[in-house]
């Protein structure tokens, strides 16, 4: 709506002192009219122009008032963000401190234990020599030395120990395992397992044997009670195990492959009482 303003009073007073003072002709009072009009139009303009600048003046506070608290706004998410940032920034700089550590002291760790497999196997090999050296005379009986997955092995036909289906060794056996003695008393911090192996040929008329279950664990306790009883090695290192057709180390059917698979296995290992300590402080 259009706001009508009324001319000033002394344009007013003026025209009528005029009015008052001179007699105007008509031309000229029509002229007069005129610019009053113009004058009124003028000053409508102006309060129209007025009413949309105070409009425009009030948007902009408005606006400069909602800028003002987006404003705020962000500063406070910024500064929130860049507290999260220095406390994640801080832990993880402590994570990766203590990671650099861990991988420091693993890494030290993971030394050693290499260092004490590395002794292990340069004795396993000097052993390995020496028991080769000892039953050199037994080999062309079928006797063998080797080392595998950190053991020596030390592998005696059933015919260098044992009559067919027996479980007395022989003395040609009894001469192999003294040798192997000798050996082994020399070296008290390695255990010993002896295990009996059997071909699958069924058991029969064997007397308390029942099977090939029973027979290779019956070898392999007499050559334990041997080498234990006779040659004094101590009991606690020594260890019998019977696993009778199950561990065949030839699978052709033939009379040879048969002969290979019925054997007694002396497994020797060194005590890694220092090396498990070692893993296990390692977790």
């Amino acid at each position: 709506m259009i706001k009508k303003y009324s001319l000033p009073a002394f344009v007013v007073a003026t025209m009528f002192s005029v009015s008052s003072c001179v007699v105007m002709n008509k031309k000229d009072y029509k002229h007069l009219l005129n610019d009053r009009d113009s004058l009124q139009n003028a000053l409508n303009s102006c309060g129209i122009s007025k009413d949309s600048l105070n409009a425009i003046a009030f948007n902009l506070k408005k606006d400069t008032s909602d800028l003002g608290k987006q404003l705020r706004m962000a500063q406070d998410q910024n500064d929130l963000l860049s507290e999260n940032y220095n406390k994640l920034n801080n832990k993880s700089t402590g994570e990766i401190r203590k990671l650099s550590a861990d991988l420091v002291a693993r890494e030290k760790r993971l030394n050693e234990v290499e260092a004490v497999l590395k002794i292990r196997d340069e004795a396993n090999n000097a052993l390995k020599d020496k028991l080769a050296k000892a039953l050199l005379g037994f080999r062309e009986s079928g006797l063998t030395v080797d080392v595998k997955n950190g053991k020596v092995y030390v592998s005696l036909t059933d015919k260098l120990l044992f009559d067919t289906g027996s479980i007395i060794i022989d003395n040609k056996g009894k001469e192999a395992l003294s040798e192997l003695a000798k050996v082994l008393s020399t070296q008290p911090d390695i255990n010993i397992l002896v295990e009996g192996n059997t071909d699958n040929a069924r058991v029969v008329n064997l007397g308390q044997i029942k099977d090939n279950w029973d027979l290779s664990v019956l070898r392999a306790t007499s050559v334990v009670r041997y080498l234990t009883e006779v040659h004094k090695l101590e009991a606690t290192r020594v260890e019998a195990a019977g696993k009778g057709e199950f561990a065949p180390i030839a699978i052709e059917n033939t009379p040879a492959a048969r002969s290979k698979n019925r054997r007694i296995e002396i497994v020797l290992s060194p005590k890694l009482d220092e090396l498990f300590q070692m893993i296990t402080e390692n977790k």
